[in-house]
């Protein structure tokens, strides 16, 4: 669902006039594994949805085998949806391709990531698409807002933020 919502972003959003910062360094096999959303701008795809994951997966040829997980209230069952990332360009490591569809791809951006790998800010060059990710189901208030604040420096309309309970079995 959240990198579903970044393809779709870049399916009617158009070229960007301002270009998103990413981050310098990725080490894939650290960002790898479950990453739980802990917040979103409000986007078709995910509505209604809680309890939203994303796992990222390291495949022998390079790219990154992507499983988004959401629960829906109003259907009673968890929404599913698999997809494939990749590095595009090495002289770019925060700023990925994710595909759903193939041959459509959208981009990934990281924006910020904590330095021990616990959670990331990832948007889209549009500023339509962004989520707050943790390794955790909460992340503190400090953490967030300082996050908040890099997204509202960036362009992103951080007063629509929704906040994701993961209070799923």
């Amino acid at each position: 669902m959240i990198l579903i919502s970044i393809i779709m972003a870049g399916f009617f959003s158009g070229n960007p006039t301002n270009d998103l910062p990413t981050v310098d360094q990725v080490d894939m096999n650290r960002y790898a594994g479950l990453w739980y959303e802990i917040a979103r701008l409000p986007n078709s795809f995910e509505k209604g949805l809680e309890c939203v994951t994303a796992n990222y997966i390291l495949k022998a040829n390079g790219k990154i085998g992507v499983l988004n997980k959401g629960y829906s209230a109003k259907k009673e069952a968890f929404k599913t949806a698999k997809g494939k990332a990749w590095l595009p360009d090495d002289n770019y490591p925060g700023r990925l391709k994710v595909s759903f569809f193939w041959p459509f791809a959208g981009d990934y951006y990281i924006i910020s990531l904590d330095k021990d790998y616990t959670y990331a800010l990832v948007g889209d060059p549009s500023r339509k698409y962004l989520w707050v990710l943790s390794r955790a189901k909460e992340l503190n208030d400090v953490t967030y807002s300082e996050l908040m604040e890099t997204a509202r420096v960036h362009g992103f309309e951080i007063d629509k933020m929704i906040r994701i309970q993961h209070k799923c079995n």
